[in-house]
C-alpha cells in the first residue's frame, strides 16, 4: 500500500469511527470495552495514527451496530453501495483487498462466475424489491442492460445495482466475458 492509499484509508476511518461513536453517544471507553478494542487502541486508530487490522474494524463495526463498509469508505460517497477502497494491502505490491461494493442482505447471498462467448445474452425478469446484484469483470467486456439504459464494464470494473428491474448481460464483442456476480437477497 502507498502512503497515499494507507493515509486515505487511516482518514476514512478515523473520520467514520469518530462520527458513528458519536452519534451513538459512546466515550472512547465505553466503545472499547464493547468491542473489546483497547482504548489507547482507539485513540490512537481515531487520531489516524494507527494501522488498523481487518478483525479490529469488524470488532468496531459491531460494536457500533454497523456494516463494516461504513467503517472505510469516504463520508461524501454519493453511492453508498459502491465503496471501491483497497482495505489491506499485503508487502508483495499486488497483494490487496480491495472492497468494491456493499449492500444489505435479509436473507443470504448468492456467488455466481458467469462466461458469456460472443454474441450470447442472458436476459432476465425483475427481482422482488430489496434485491441487489453486484457484477465484476475478470476478462472481456460486458453490456450491461437495466431497463433501458446500457452500461459497458470492461475487465477490472464493477457495478452494484438494485435488480427489482428487468435486466440483462450480453456479450457483444469478440472474445470471451468473465464476471462474476453475487445476487444479494
Amino acid at each position: 500500500m502507498t502512503s497515499k492509499d494507507s493515509s486515505a484509508l487511516l482518514q476514512h476511518v478515523s473520520q467514520n469511527i469518530r462520527r458513528l461513536r458519536h452519534a451513538a453517544d459512546l466515550s472512547q471507553s465505553a466503545l472499547a470495552e464493547r468491542s473489546g478494542v483497547s482504548r489507547r487502541m482507539l485513540v490512537a486508530i481515531e487520531a489516524g495514527e494507527n494501522n488498523v487490522s481487518l478483525t479490529t474494524l469488524d470488532r468496531l463495526a459491531e460494536a457500533l451496530g454497523v456494516a463494516f463498509s461504513d467503517l472505510i469508505q469516504a463520508f461524501d460517497n454519493r453511492d453508498p453501495a459502491r465503496i471501491n477502497e483497497l482495505a489491506w494491502a499485503g508487502v508483495h505490491p499486488r497483494s490487496k483487498a480491495v472492497l468494491l461494493a456493499s449492500a444489505r442482505a435479509s436473507s443470504e447471498v448468492e456467488l455466481w462466475e458467469w462466461r458469456l462467448e460472443p454474441g450470447e445474452e442472458y436476459v432476465s425478469e425483475a427481482d422482488p424489491i430489496g434485491w441487489s446484484e453486484q457484477l465484476y469483470v475478470f476478462e472481456g467486456q460486458l453490456t450491461v442492460v437495466l431497463g433501458q439504459a446500457v452500461q459497458q464494464l470492461a475487465a477490472g470494473e464493477f457495478l452494484a445495482y438494485p435488480s427489482n428491474q428487468p435486466h440483462a448481460y450480453r456479450n457483444e464483442g469478440t472474445v470471451s466475458v468473465h464476471f462474476m456476480r453475487n445476487v444479494v437477497i
